[in-house]
């Protein structure tokens, strides 16, 4: 979860009061009030009272306001025609209208704004305007009485000279607003993209109906494949609607193409298939390199999103290499370039960083064989290390780079953000970003942000860096130490200008997280004695809302649970992830949409998605522990909510199912603004319904809202709409869990055993109906035990953790069929126990 921290009121970016558009050749009939615009017609051949700024020379010419643009301008204000004095009354609905014809066809950003600092937007719209002409008609309500409002028309931003010229400029009371009625598809709402073969299937029916209704399911080519009847669920509280279950999981058939027909209407169609979450989970990932600050984005790795590199202090860029502090923090400078951008906008804040960070790292924890170096398409591809890695440590990286260096003040302690010095607006390239950046303030919670993820990166990069790994090490402790001393230096709530807060004065939860993070990488009692000591290894963390940037106790436990370690009451750490899953189910079953988030009356959070996605991880992660296909089933209903199966019928992924989010809030992937600019990348979340609605334009169209509906795929709803690192993070773990389901079973028999050792044989069954093509096998053995020797299988051991891979000639293995393979082993004592779980490529088998 993102809190609230995008654009105070007032700044450049705000939209308000605006309703739908329509491009028509005559405006709406209504009861106009009096004309608001001064020569808007230009029939007297005059341009005044409009002016331009120094660039632009307005004339009239054919009854129309044209100019001749420059090229060469970076932003939309670098460049205007406008006019002053517009008069504006509180609670009156206003129809703005203008002709506008352009050579070549290019953004115009039409704007009714405050005519000083901070230039508060009342309307804000920018239509394409084309070579051959259109009239363009927007409604809006004022919010405040002012007499001297300001039109104007922002046409920079192009690197080529063009043309326009407008007529029959507008602007008359009286109007009716046109009502939001959002497009949510066919009342049947399905996962867009679609279904596992041996996976659930469940559907939501939006209806009057109070009995149950026939439901079919048809293939591509209409013929049924199944039936069935709805299941009545009644009024939903986060949508409002009245709603029918549909269950077809019996199904277990694939194809492409299919559709749930029921109450006489049809869903969007969605695949039936073992390989449904393989892309996704890669997409999700690839959304972090064109993240990256401080590298020129290489357009042939990614077609289409190709950028010089961002704050890398070429001019207008005015860091990131050499960055100081706002004024009376230090006196220092740090070089803090690379590292992501967290989200639309060019900052960098090391609390987000950090659990994006970990929660890649967690992502590859859990299966390091399923990410290689090369899947991912990045510069450091071909480099021997897991492409997943590489991308981590470009985070890693700067998140080390934030530490104040030694000698200094509060040494060791790590800064909590860095970003423009002022709010900029959109669209803007980071390369072209010219604002002075500056180092914020340090906060505990961001040194035991370093602290986590410095120690988690020490674990994972020994055996492909062992300098990086040591370095990280120190880090780790160095950053743990300062916390410890400095226990309470919170970041400040008004500190929002120019870049979010983020502030967080609770860091208890940041404490145990990098506790945890410590003892699993160095085993040291210090950390296992504050571990042991904190009320929150034994409090019920599993919070309805589900974990986040503020709230991290819960990144702490699931790596108790899950990596191996010797911690004395891991066994009850382990069973409390379990009583955390059946806490979700318990929500889950209650809800008609497969929903484990359920806040207080039903008060969605920004970034809601990324609450689903988590309570969704601790659900798949209960499933890794238990090998319970309850918790499995359920973990995969949270992304049937985020690809379709919600209220509005939207897959909040960018570029999968049939009504994707593809406006995110960006200022590069701005193509609603800038059709030269590209949309979000494939497999980019939208942050989703939030029911407070910060934004003008959400408050605007959605206000009333019941929460599945408080969302609107627009740019400007930065409250809404958002893309984070710390949203797509969790889709990318939960995509890999999914895409890395196995039906399988392990049989793990001891053949023969000795004082100082034993032989055993594994044999691994594939369950499911298709093939499994490539498999690694992994296991903890007890302490003391070691392989000593293996067959039929590629064995290695690290600790504890044995890794068993596929051989060429049997790398597959096809339904119903198996493989077997021997080992010898060293112990330490006569016992010698069938481990606890086995992961068949990230997989718990049977």
């Amino acid at each position: 979860m993102s809190r609230p921290r995008r654009v105070p009121a007032g700044a450049l970016v705000v939209l308000t009061a605006v309703a739908a558009a329509a491009v028509t050749g005559q405006s709406p009939a209504h009861a106009a009030g009096p004309e608001q615009i001064v020569n808007g017609t230009f029939d007297n051949g005059l341009t005044a009272p409009w002016w331009g700024t120094a660039n632009l020379t307005p004339a009239v010419s054919g009854g129309r306001l044209c100019v001749d643009v420059p090229g060469g301008t970076i932003n939309p204000w670098d460049a205007i025609i406008g006019q002053d004095g517009v008069a504006l009354t509180a609670g009156e609905t206003y129809e703005f209208s203008f002709f506008g014809i352009a050579t070549p066809a290019k953004p115009v950003r039409a704007l009714i704004q405050l005519p000083v600092d901070p230039w508060t937007q009342y309307l804000a719209q920018t239509p394409v305007v084309n070579v051959s002409g259109d009239t363009y008609t927007y409604t809006f309500t004022s919010p405040v009485d002012l007499p001297n409002a300001q039109v104007a028309f922002q046409i920079g931003g192009s690197a080529d000279p063009w043309r326009l010229c407008l007529d029959d400029v507008s602007l008359t009371g009286g109007a009716e607003e046109e009502p939001w009625d959002p497009e949510t598809g066919p009342r049947v709402k399905v996962n867009q993209v679609g279904y596992l073969p041996d996976g659930p299937k469940n559907a939501t029916l939006v209806t009057d109906a109070t009995a149950p209704v026939d439901w079919t399911l048809r293939d591509a080519a209409g013929a049924e494949k199944a039936h069935g009847q709805t299941a009545p669920r009644g009024t939903d509280g986060s949508s409002g609607l009245t709603v029918h279950s549909i269950d077809f999981g019996a199904f277990h058939g694939n194809g492409q193409g299919f559709t749930l027909v029921a109450d006489g209407e049809t869903s969007h169609p969605f695949d039936i298939r073992a390989d449904l979450y393989t892309t996704l989970g890669t997409d999700a990932l690839k959304f972090f390199y064109p993240q990256r600050s401080g590298i020129a984005i290489d357009d042939a790795l990614r077609p289409g999103y190709g950028r010089p590199a961002g704050h890398v202090q070429v001019a207008p860029n005015q860091g990131d290499i050499e960055v100081p502090c706002q004024p009376g923090v230090c006196d220092y400078t740090l070089n803090v370039a690379g590292g992501w951008y967290d989200a639309g906008d060019h900052g960098k804040y090391v609390v987000n960083g950090g659990i994006s960070v970990h929660q890649l790292m967690s992502e590859f924890e859990r299966a390091p064989e399923l990410h290689k170096d090369g899947a991912l398409r990045i510069p450091e591809s071909g480099n021997g290390v897991p492409d997943l890695l590489d991308e981590v440590r470009w985070e890693q990286e700067f998140l080390l780079s934030m530490q104040v260096p030694a000698g200094e003040a509060l040494t060791g302690m790590a800064h909590h953000k860095i970003h423009d010095a002022a709010w900029t607006g959109l669209p803007l390239l980071p390369h072209l970003d010219p604002q002075p950046r500056e180092l914020h303030a340090p906060s505990t919670a961001a040194t035991l942000n370093l602290a986590a993820t410095a120690a988690q990166a020490a674990r994972l990069f020994a055996p492909y860096d062992a300098a990086f790994a040591a370095r990280n090490r120190e880090a780790a402790r160095t950053a743990w130490a300062a916390a410890v001393a400095h226990p309470a230096i919170y970041a400040s709530a008004a500190d929002g200008t120019g870049g979010g807060a983020y502030n967080d004065d609770n860091v208890a939860d940041e404490f145990y997280w990098a506790a945890a993070e410590l003892y699993l990488s160095t085993g040291e009692q210090v950390y296992q004695d504050y571990l042991e000591g904190s009320p929150l290894h034994t409090a019920d963390i599993w919070d309805e809302r589900g974990f986040s940037w503020g709230s991290t106790a819960q990144l702490g436990r699931l790596d108790l649970a899950t990596v191996p370690n010797a911690l004395p009451d891991r066994d009850r750490v382990r069973r409390s992830v379990l009583d955390g899953a059946e806490k979700y189910l318990t929500i889950q079953g209650g809800s008609a949409f497969g929903l484990t988030y359920d806040p207080a009356n039903h008060r969605f959070d920004w970034g809601s998605n990324s609450g689903v996605l988590n309570n969704a991880i601790v659900l798949a992660t209960a499933y890794d522990l238990s090998g319970d296909p309850r918790f499995r089933a359920g973990a995969l209903q949270g992304l049937d909510y985020i690809l379709g199966r919600n209220a509005l019928g939207q897959s909040y992924v960018t570029g999968y199912g049939e009504q994707d989010s593809k406006n995110q809030h960006s200022r590069w992937y701005a193509h609603q603004l800038n059709p030269d600019l590209p949309n979000p990348p494939p497999g980019t979340l939208a942050g989703g319904p939030n029911s407070d609605i910060q934004d003008p334009i959400a408050q605007r169209l959605l206000t009333g809202c019941a929460a599945q509906f408080c969302y609107v795929d627009d740019i400007e709803s930065w409250s809404t709409n958002e893309l984070t690192i710390n949203w797509n993070a969790p889709l990318a773990w939960m995509a890999s869990f999914a895409g890395s389901i196995q039906s399988c079973a392990v049989t793990y028999q001891v053949h023969g055993q000795w004082p100082s050792g034993f032989t055993t044989q594994v044999t691994v069954a594939n369950t499911g109906a298709g093939a499994i093509d490539g498999w690694a096998l992994r296991w903890d053995l007890p302490a003391g035990q070691v392989v000593t020797q293996g067959w039929s299988a590629n064995i290695s051991q690290k600790g504890s953790s044995v890794t068993a891979g596929a051989y060429p000639w049997n790398r597959v293995i096809r339904p119903g069929a198996s493989v077997t393979f021997g080992f010898t082993g060293r112990s330490a004592s006569a016992a010698n126990p069938a481990p606890d779980r086995f992961r068949l490529n990230g997989t718990t088998c049977g």
